[in-house]
């Protein structure tokens, strides 16, 4: 099932380069990096579920790329594009062979019932 959003054609003419563009700069360097390695984790500091994702991700000596995007109080915006773009609604945002899989408890629930199978370093 596909989530709805708002059609492009039901958008005014003012502002759809506005919405178009919003940081499509982020947006790139993430399909950029998912398309480069195997395992991503997108992220911000100070949050216990993405050190969780790391830290699952080391422990099992699998290799990630790892892209931060500030912090509670930085860089709030950039991380609002991603969201918006990808549909997922928190952080991390864990992608292995360029499908995004969800956060931290969705990649411990999927390595722990062996539904995905992660190469290592």
């Amino acid at each position: 099932m596909n989530r709805t959003i708002l059609s492009h054609d039901n958008l005014h003419p003012t502002i759809k380069d506005k919405v178009a563009g919003f940081h499509h700069a982020t947006i790139a360097e993430l399909q950029d990096a998912v398309a480069q390695h195997r395992i991503v984790v997108v992220g911000m500091r100070y949050n216990d579920a993405v050190w969780k994702a790391r830290k699952v991700l080391t422990k099992a000596g699998l290799d990630f790329h790892y892209l931060e995007y500030g912090s509670y109080t930085s860089q709030w915006r950039r991380r609002l594009a991603l969201k918006m773009w990808s549909g997922w609604p928190t952080f991390p945002m864990v992608f292995v062979d360029q499908a995004l899989i969800g956060g931290a408890s969705d990649l411990i629930a999927l390595l722990n019932a062996g539904q995905i199978t992660l190469q290592k370093k």
